[in-house]
């Protein structure tokens, strides 16, 4: 197995994913979960973290799913947003020029009915210097059809990442769906289309109900499961990844604090995102990106490339 990219830099916690994509730090925050980055640099210093991955952006605006569209659940919360967005244009003019403004790497989540629906994305935003990403999302559970029939196909996930390869010669991130027979033949078909990184995972398809009243707690009945409740899957498949593709892993499920952070390095993850933990503590990724960089300046500890993908397994 070669590289996963990660160049050594001596007692930092900086890592690089490759194509350009150089974080200050391992941590990012998750799409859907900082909007554009505005509100949450209020509350937060964002210069301390890797980066923010930008709110799903489409080539046309989306209203999204009727309400009620989030509800809390054991260890967690179900969300079915439909990817509400203001629109590639919207984006362009009212909030790239705050995210060019930013001290730390963004990186632009997108999505499309069709291919040609991404293309139009990447190719309008090529012209966006701060943009250093692309976050190709494939599986998002809670909309009908587009983008999850994509994320759960290994031809679908060929094409699309072989053809926006073609469109830049920015960063591509594949954001990969748990709800599939093998995530890592999914990944597979992203990293020979060209992607430079794959994460994951995305939200675990789910349902809540009031029994009493008997119907689901979303009116798209089912919705996305995140939270504490899901990171032993997303460990699992992090780690059926990591051993599967030579690019960079970006772990993300489930990550409340710097333990879980740790555990998504030592079984694979380059990088990790911070999802629904940015709605209880909105300085939740400055407080793990801190932890972090202190415990990689430990001469005592090994160094994050040491660390990063070292799980022992067996006796």
């Amino acid at each position: 197995m070669t590289s996963h990219v990660q160049q050594p830099s001596s007692r930092s916690a900086a890592v690089s994913l490759g194509r350009g994509l150089d974080l200050r730090s391992p941590v990012l925050l998750a799409s859907g979960t900082v909007s554009y980055g505005e509100e949450l640099n209020k509350l937060t210093n964002l210069g301390k973290i890797g980066g923010i991955v930008t709110k799903a952006i489409s080539s046309e605006p989306r209203t999204g799913n009727p309400p009620q569209r989030i509800a809390e659940t054991p260890c967690g919360m179900i969300n079915a947003i439909g990817l509400a967005n203001v629109g590639l244009e919207r984006f362009v003019e009212e909030k790239i020029p705050f995210l060019e403004q930013l001290d730390t790497s963004v990186i632009v989540n997108i999505v499309g009915k069709s291919i040609d629906d991404y293309c139009r994305v990447i190719e309008r935003l090529e012209s966006c210097s701060c943009v250093r990403a692309y976050e190709i999302n494939l599986s998002c559970p809670n909309v009908k059809g587009e983008c999850m029939i994509m994320g759960v196909s290994r031809d679908a996930t060929f094409e699309i990442i072989s053809k926006l390869r073609t469109l830049t010669e920015r960063h591509l991130m594949a954001k990969l769906t748990p709800n599939v027979t093998s995530i890592s033949t999914i990944a597979l078909a992203a990293e020979e289309a060209g992607a430079d990184s794959v994460s994951l995972i995305n939200t675990l398809v789910g349902m809540a109900v009031d029994h009493k009243k008997r119907k689901p707690l979303l009116a798209n009945v089912t919705g996305g499961l995140s939270g504490p409740a899901i990171k032993p899957v997303a460990l699992a498949k992090v780690w059926e990844v990591y051993n599967a593709v030579n690019i960079p892993v970006v772990g993300m499920g489930g990550i409340s604090c710097f333990q879980d952070a740790m555990e998504f390095l030592v079984t694979g993850s380059s990088a990790i995102q911070i999802g629904t933990m940015n709605f209880i503590d909105p300085d939740i990724g400055e407080t793990i990106a801190n932890a972090i960089e202190e415990f990689f300046a430990d001469p005592e500890n090994p160094t994050i490339e040491e660390y990063t993908g070292s799980l022992i397994v067996g006796r």
